[in-house]
């Protein structure tokens, strides 16, 4: 085994030229006024290297150009499509007509696991929510079901870009098995 220096890993990477035109994964992340900075540029970062269709930025959440997003981001603030909306319900209404199933990254009464997710349910909008209350009430009304992730220890949530991270990879990884 041998670490990948930095000019192999430029070799397989795209240029940010090519990410803006690359084709995606058909799932999208819609932010529910989550407050920090760093969570914001850590969902860029993350949704960068999950390739997924748009980060949805709503609310109260900031939006680019903040120098706190770029720097967590590692620029990809400038790589990854994303839109603002004021309003959370407005984007989830606006995916909807567009064909795009809203699952909200929540534990509700009725959450199944993101591995769950059949073919007839993508392209997906994954809804995650602020940091201390979560997905809004409101957003939640108009998700059309929830997935949450397994919890193990004694906490019962991670943090915002560390749950949408994680739902993220395992929404593109079933994506990706339902096509074979």
């Amino acid at each position: 085994m041998r670490k990948l220096s930095y000019e192999e890993l430029l070799e397989e990477r795209l240029t940010a030229e090519e990410a803006r035109t690359a084709q995606r994964f058909p799932i999208h992340v819609v932010v529910d006024n989550v407050r920090s900075l760093y969570n914001v540029g850590s969902l860029f970062r993350t949704a960068d290297a999950a390739n997924i269709a748009c980060l949805w930025l709503c609310g109260f959440t900031p939006k680019p150009p903040r120098k706190e997003i770029s720097k967590t981001a590692l620029g990809a603030d400038a790589s990854v499509p994303w839109e603002y909306r004021e309003s959370t319900v407005e984007a989830l209404i606006e995916l909807r007509a567009s064909g795009v199933s809203c699952i909200a990254v929540e534990i509700t009464d009725n959450a199944v696991e993101v591995r769950q997710l059949q073919k007839e349910t993508f392209p997906i909008a994954l809804v995650v929510g602020n940091e201390v209350h979560g997905v809004s009430e409101e957003a939640l009304d108009v998700c059309d079901a929830s997935v949450a992730l397994p919890m193990y220890g004694v906490k019962h949530s991670l943090n915002v870009a560390v749950a949408a991270g994680i739902t993220m990879y395992e929404a593109v990884s079933r994506w990706t098995n339902l096509q074979e």
